[in-house]
């Protein structure tokens, strides 16, 4: 008995872990079926993330093809170097660069939202703010100790920590969210419409099959529902002779 009770705590342990970190996380709102969106976040994730973090099951072709984008674009805006149209979608940072600079190894983004979700991806991007403490004077709400810069700082502009009051004297107040004081290039609708784009594209590349297996999905249950009417129909004509 004990052995079931401590196997199902550590079946459920992952499940309330994530709870609790996605309690907080603002919705998505991304639309798949957007193909423009989608258009929009492969260049900005070109433009301004792909120099460190790389999509390496993700071909430049293939994208292109699924988001509607004719080769010609695709080399003009999203080709760079020596890449070609068939290749992976890897990055020129070198491993022991990225330990260099940033303390760890950069991580592929390719699955992110699976292993996080899309909301905390979405959430991630707009919650950071200024500590002078960290390297790069940037900390993230959602990713305390984040240890790269924020490359959309510019754009978003500056943000600082809103802190939460102590419950007890002496005890260390806890960040309740954060605040923008000093607005960026971009205005804060505008900055929320790009990260969702930049979410939607991660999203997709996660799963580039998602909304085809969702409509094929559809068709396998109207298929099992017309054959069970068949099989019902069929039952009833060799039991009817049966009392």
């Amino acid at each position: 008995m004990r052995k079931l009770i401590l196997a199902t705590l550590l079946l459920l342990a992952p499940v309330a872990l994530l709870a609790s970190e996605t309690a907080h996380l603002e919705h998505a709102d991304i639309d798949l079926r957007d193909q423009a969106s989608l258009q929009r976040g492969a260049k900005y994730y070109v433009n301004y993330c792909m120099g460190c973090h790389s999509l390496q099951y993700m071909r430049y072709n293939r994208m292109a093809a699924d988001l509607g984008i004719d080769e010609v674009s695709l080399r003009q805006n999203l080709l760079f170097g020596d890449a070609k149209p068939g290749d992976l979608m890897t990055n020129a940072m070198r491993a022991d660069d990225a330990l260099k600079w940033f303390g760890t190894a950069v991580p592929d983004l390719t699955l992110v939202t699976r292993w996080r979700s899309p909301d905390w991806v979405y959430t991630y991007l707009k919650s950071f703010y200024q500590d002078d403490t960290r390297p790069y004077g940037v900390n993230n709400v959602v990713f305390p100790l984040v240890g790269m810069p924020h490359v959309l700082g510019d754009l978003q502009g500056k943000q600082e920590a809103e802190m939460e009051p102590p419950e007890e004297p002496g005890a260390t107040p806890e960040i309740e969210g954060v605040k923008l004081v000093e607005q960026g290039s971009l205005s804060p609708k505008e900055y929320d419409t790009m990260v969702r784009d930049i979410t939607a594209f991660l999203t997709y590349a996660g799963e580039p099959f998602k909304l085809q297996r969702e409509r094929l999905g559809m068709y396998v249950l109207l298929f099992l529902g017309v054959l069970f009417i068949f099989a019902y129909l069929l039952k009833k004509e060799f039991w009817k002779d049966v009392h």
